[in-house]
């Protein structure tokens, strides 16, 4: 059985910044792409047979650099919808909503482009990505390229737990992950490894 590759896109400059990035789509900075582009060989030792991504163009960008051909664009892998947080630092929003954690807290109503999203409603979209590359495993490695939140939540479901267990697991900008099993059991088998120098 193969694993799952879990790609957190390279860096922009709003993952720089610490501000909520879900459906604004923004490129990779420069050294985002040269973390991308360092990727590459250790995905290249792998036998990928399925690539998916989130449609953003910092995922798909990520992809292409890593050297993922053929990757598939997954509308079930965008970011986490912040709703009327978008853009915003967790300081600035706990200016107006004291204590504010996303994980406990969620996120409040946006604009039609950013109606917010529940934890429970990324879990299900989670869900479904998880339920597609299952069968896929059988075969070989499956990577995943997407944003820090979704892939937090991703890694709680493929292991069993709540989905706000995803708080558990940070997750750096152009990191790879990889979750597989031990006795047919989910287990995480690396977590949030940059390339190397």
């Amino acid at each position: 059985m193969g694993e799952l590759i879990l790609l957190r896109h390279g860096e922009t400059q709003w993952s720089l910044e610490d501000k909520h990035t879900g459906r604004t789509d923004i490129p990779l900075t420069a050294r985002g792409e040269e973390v991308a582009k360092a990727l590459g060989p250790l995905l290249a030792r792998r036998r990928i047979v399925a690539t998916f991504t989130s449609p953003a163009r910092r995922a798909v960008t990520t992809a292409a650099f890593a050297g993922l051909d053929n990757a598939r664009p997954d509308p079930d892998l965008w970011e986490w919808d912040y709703g009327g947080y978008e853009g915003l630092t967790t300081p600035q929003i706990q200016e107006t909503r004291p204590g504010w954690y996303l994980w406990r807290d969620g996120v409040i109503p946006g604009d039609a482009e950013h109606p917010g999203e529940t934890i429970e409603q990324v879990a299900q979209r989670t869900d479904r990505v998880l339920a597609r590359v299952a069968p896929l495993l059988a075969e070989g490695d499956v990577a995943v390229v997407a944003h820090g939140h979704v892939l937090r939540v991703l890694t709680a479901r493929y292991l069993r737990l709540e989905p706000t267990d995803g708080r558990l697991f940070r997750l750096d900008t152009g990191t790879i992950s990889t979750l597989g099993a031990e006795h047919a059991e989910p287990v995480m088998t690396s977590w949030n490894m940059p390339p190397s120098p």
